[in-house]
């Protein structure tokens, strides 16, 4: 899967709109192959990335769980931490 879709449930607070439309476009754009469709490829592409994002935000709100909501400052850190080991940063940048 395209890792630039990040997990968009569970999380106090919950996923904005605009998160869940830009893993809709994530998703459109690495079925398609296209970063930015042609002008011929417009509209089939904006229509499937609404339809995409509005077929996630409703099983978002569908989604029930036990488990406590995740903190998204905490998961931020700890996905830092791990891009910082897998490729070598050090933090100097």
């Amino acid at each position: 899967m395209c890792r630039n879709i990040k997990t968009l449930f569970n999380f106090d607070p919950p996923a904005t709109t605009n998160e869940v439309n830009a893993s809709a476009l994530q998703f459109v754009r690495k079925l398609s192959g296209f970063n930015k469709p042609s002008k011929t490829n417009e509209e089939a592409f904006s229509l499937a990335v609404e339809r995409v994002a509005a077929a996630a935000q409703e099983m978002l709100n569908s989604l029930v769980t036990t488990a406590a909501p995740r903190d998204r400052e905490t998961e931020a850190a700890r996905a830092k931490a791990r891009a910082a080991v897998r490729f070598g940063m050090n933090g100097d940048r």
